[in-house]
């Protein structure tokens, strides 16, 4: 049994006990959490398909923990201008735990 969700603007497959990283979320370490965009859901072999979401389907998942992606650094250069600029991000993400799928 698996699902498609949409989680924080991003399109996710899920199945239970299934461990993924996503855009920081709200919420303290070890909350649980509903999704309740679900787009798809698969349950042997019968697909249901939402327009745009299932009602009443909903994914409940547990927040792991917060955490911060690898430096990604940004430069930017013209020649012959003397122009530079060195800039550095790390997005932050939340790893959460899909507990369960209920449709």
């Amino acid at each position: 049994m698996y699902a498609i969700v949409s989680i924080a603007g991003q399109q996710f497959k899920v199945a239970k006990d299934q461990q993924l990283f996503v855009h920081r979320l709200q919420g303290d370490e070890g909350a649980s959490i509903e999704f309740d965009k679900v787009l798809l859901a698969e349950d042997g072999g019968k697909f249901q398909v939402g327009t745009p979401g299932l009602k009443g389907a909903k994914v409940s998942a547990k927040i792991v923990s917060h955490l911060k992606g690898d430096k990604v650094i940004v430069f930017k250069k013209k020649r012959r201008k003397g122009y530079k600029k060195k800039n550095g991000h790390r997005q932050q993400f939340t790893k959460i735990e899909i507990t369960g799928i209920t449709l």
